[in-house]
């Protein structure tokens, strides 16, 4: 099949292995290495915000944790056929219920807005709770049953217990009355029988069963008929126990059969989680970003694009940095033809594009700069390598045709279905055309009208051609003709083909055609060697004869070859082309100068606003306080000023009320109203009495009845109220102001308020949990439980013991987002063995 070649000559499989090293369970590293790109646009989409959320979840959660699942689907499948499954697999079940419980946690956590996809897709998962709880209650931590999981059972290993301590104490009495008899002071066992070492000659002083004898036959290992019948009695409730143990693994098996398609669906979950997450992972490795699949009529834009592989052979296996390549394809063009010498990069530059077309289908970021632009290809077939078989008798140009015929029979497969086409206009020519530097040129209309142009006015079919060589392994007359015919057939059947070659005639068709377009890999005359770079808009030159100089071909075979190179057109195409190139590079060299400062410019742009904003966030801030302080103020005055007159209106008011509550108002504006700013006034204003005096601070007019005192203060009367001011307080109705000394003044400190405590909380049975003997797992689901019921505080009895389950415990409402703390009880309800949780 073709496609599946494809996939093998881009490398996929290479690459999904890399993949896959970033995924967290098993069944998403399975998944992973056989992974494919999606079949229609819609899921390419989908698969992409999948990837982009699980970027979000580890740029600001640390990601996805996908602690305790297993891959549990063989068990789930065969409870489903009425299968016994076992404590270990059970226990995993229980597990990875658990785990994804805590993956559906996690996302439900976060803001809606950012996660729309990862919560839609957890939205109907059940964990089934009740069933992970059941397997707790009845299989321990190493996958046996325990004593609780039925009575019975119970029963069964009690009885165990007191057979085998009986058997123990007959044969201790046993060991210490015949100890010249034994070979050493111990008891063993042979199979399920207790048995003592007897040696071999005395073997008539403990009458019994001979169950084995040593290699030397100088011991006999002996059960003695006095504790035969109780090992009778201990191998039926052993028995006993096994079937009790099958009856509720049975029951168990059940349970996980009833919610087979649930725990299905959970599975296949957590696996669409995990690609999710290792796909993310993968793609911030690559320093990759998110591609948009562009319509027919836009521009394919992939700038400093990497191959992946290269990345990670740079990387892991210490090999050459990666050069990057720019790929700007206008959308009206059909055929990209590369040339230029061997070893120079045609062919890295093929896959690169291949698998960078895979990456985005299946969800994966391109390791390109932003923007990331190019169409959705339902179809990436290519013909790269050289694969000749002696077995088939194929040479290198017979295998080349053999696969370009099954390429072409598969896009007559979907041109006859119509996938991916559609009417519309044929691209457009005159206009302004991008190269990877930025450098624009401008086609003449009239020139662009001149050209022929025979491609009917459709969309072709959204596949992407790879051809490395198109046309190469035989004549190169009959070469050149047929590459020439493959391509303008291609031209109409494809979204876009890209192919590499040496044939000079084929560099000739931009200039025929408009759907085509030239491209080299540059080479490096200087140093004889190539920098794979790739240049657009100028055909590249073979260099054979530089190449063969660099390694180390006869220095006169190469000379003469020159010769005849210079005696021929092909010589002055070169050198056009060597002119193309050096214009190129300065016209590369004043692009990077102008890009530098451009970016320089953005930067120092980006601070200043930067900076800009921050001071305009802090001044909007200053001022909110400001105004908040304020309003604080005005609020308790008015709050004092009215307790002050609700107090005089209680009874009759008196002149000392009246004073009392003068002195609680000059209180409340010392300390809730700013300090008056000074006003101009005229020094050596004394006050007499009689005087009529302004009191900024209170606005009010008053009469001063006394002279100012020792400490400089003054009585007014205003209305009916008399106050004590000081002079410093006072001015004249024309604004003077009397001079005296300064005086320091304390500062108060009165404490900013303080929020009233919360009403403490009651302790009641509903409100109790005591979890002391169950695991950590098992108190998770009960707190789960208590907390979606409770309100207030909630008191968790979890003892002291190892102190395992406390801290597990505490490390379960760390995380829990409905808790807003927690802390040790009172002495008096438990102290360090119970804990207080506030929801």
């Amino acid at each position: 099949m073709i496609y599946q070649e494809t996939l093998n000559l881009l490398e996929w499989p290479r690459l999904c292995q890399h993949l896959s090293t970033f995924a967290a369970t098993k069944r998403g590293t399975l998944a992973a290495q056989s992974l494919e790109p999606a079949a229609s646009q819609a899921l390419s989409v989908d698969l992409l915000a999948q990837t982009q959320e699980a970027c979000w979840l580890e740029d600001n959660n640390n990601g996805l944790n996908f602690g305790g699942i297993r891959d549990v689907g063989a068990a789930v499948e065969r409870a489903y056929r009425q299968g016994l499954l076992g404590g270990e697999e059970l226990l995993a079940i229980a597990t990875t219920l658990n785990g994804a419980r805590q993956l559906r946690r996690t996302i439900d956590a976060q803001p809606p807005e950012d996660l729309p996809v990862l919560q839609g897709l957890v939205a109907d998962l059940s964990t089934h709770p009740d069933l992970e709880q059941q397997i707790y209650h009845c299989i321990d931590d190493r996958g046996d049953v325990t004593d609780r999981a039925s009575p019975k059972l119970g029963g069964i290993r009690d009885r165990l217990k007191a057979t085998r301590q009986d058997i123990q104490q007959r044969l201790q009495r046993i060991l210490q009355r015949q100890a010249g008899a034994m070979q050493e002071p111990l008891i063993t066992q042979r199979g399920d029988r207790f048995v003592l070492p007897v040696k071999a000659p005395q073997k008539d002083a403990v009458p019994g069963i001979v169950h084995d004898a040593s290699a030397s036959g100088a011991t006999l290992y002996i059960e003695p008929q006095a504790v035969v019948e109780l090992g009778n009695r201990l191998r039926q409730l052993l028995r006993q126990e096994k079937t009790e143990e099958e009856v509720v693994l049975r029951q168990l098996s059940d349970a996980v059969a009833t919610v087979y398609d649930d725990l299905t669906a959970l599975l296949d979950t957590v696996t669409r989680l995990d690609l999710a997450h290792a796909r993310a992972r993968y793609s911030l490795w690559l320093e990759g970003n998110p591609p948009r699949f562009t319509e027919p009529q836009e521009q394919t834009t992939l700038r400093q694009l990497r191959h992946p592989l290269l990345v990670w052979q740079q990387r892991h296996e210490q090999g050459p940095e990666v050069v990057p390549i720019n790929l700007l394809i206008r959308p009206e063009l059909r055929v990209v033809a590369i040339t230029g010498p061997n070893t120079g990069g045609k062919t890295v530059t093929l896959k690169t594009l291949g698998l960078a077309a895979l990456m985005a289908r299946a969800g994966l970021y391109i390791p390109a700069r932003e923007p990331v632009e190019l169409p959705w290809f339902g179809q990436v077939l290519a013909d790269i390598g050289d694969e000749q078989s002696i077995e088939q008798s194929l040479s290198t140009f017979s295998s080349h045709i053999r696969r370009i015929g099954r390429i072409l029979a598969a896009l007559g497969e979907v041109s006859e279905e119509g996938e991916e086409g559609g009417v519309g206009e044929a691209g457009g020519v005159g206009e302004a055309v991008t190269d990877d530097t930025g450098t624009t040129s401008d086609l003449p209309s009239t020139q662009a009208s001149s050209l022929p142009s025979t491609h009917p006015p459709t969309h072709p079919p959204n596949a992407l051609i790879l051809l490395d060589e198109v046309g190469a392994g035989t004549d190169p007359s009959e070469g050149t003709a047929l590459a020439i015919a493959l391509l303008r057939h291609l031209a109409d059947r494809a979204r876009l083909t890209m192919a590499t070659t040496h044939y000079g005639e084929l560099k000739a068709l931009k200039y025929e055609d408009v759907r085509f377009e030239n491209a080299s890999v540059e080479f490096d005359e200087t140093t004889l060697s190539p920098t794979y770079r790739l240049l657009w808009g100028i055909p590249g030159r073979s260099n054979a004869l530089a190449i063969a100089r660099r390694l180390g071909l006869d220095s006169a075979v190469v000379e003469a070859a020159t010769a005849l190179m210079g005696t021929g057109a092909q010589e002055d195409v070169n050198q056009v082309i060597a002119g193309l190139e050096a214009q190129r590079r300065d016209q590369e060299t004043r692009s990077q100068a102008a890009a530098d400062l451009l970016a320089a410019t953005e930067k120092l742009h980006n601070e200043v606003q930067h900076k800009a904003n921050l001071l305009r966030d802090r001044e909007r801030e200053l001022k909110q306080q400001q105004q908040q302080a304020v309003q604080a103020a005005i609020a308790e005055a008015k709050r004092d000023i009215a307790r002050v007159i609700r107090r005089l209106q209680q009874g009759e008011a008196t002149a000392q009320d009246a004073q009392r509550a003068t002195e609680a108002i000059d209180r409340i504006a010392s300390t809730h109203l700013p300090a008056a700013p000074p006003a101009p006034a005229k020094p050596g204003y004394r006050p007499t009495v009689g005087d009529r005096v302004r009191i900024p601070s209170l606005g009010q007019t008053a009469e001063v009845l006394t002279a100012p005192d020792d400490d400089h203060r003054i009585t007014v009367r205003f209305g009916l109220m008399k106050t004590t001011v000081s002079l410093a307080d006072i001015e004249s109705l024309r604004g003077e102001k009397a001079e005296v000394p300064v005086k320091a003044k304390p500062v108060d400190t009165v404490p900013a308020a303080q929020a009233a405590p919360p009403a403490p909380a009651i302790r009641t049975s509903h409100n109790t949990h005591d979890l002391r003997g169950m695991r950590v797992a098992e108190a998770e689901s009960v707190l789960e439980e208590a907390i979606a019921r409770g309100s207030g505080a909630l008191w968790i009895i979890h003892g002291h013991g190892t102190g395992k389950l406390k801290a597990g415990v505490h490390d379960y409402l760390k995380r829990h987002p409905q808790i807003q703390r927690f802390e040790p009880a009172a002495q008096a309800d438990g102290g360090a063995g119970v804990t207080v949780a506030y929801l």
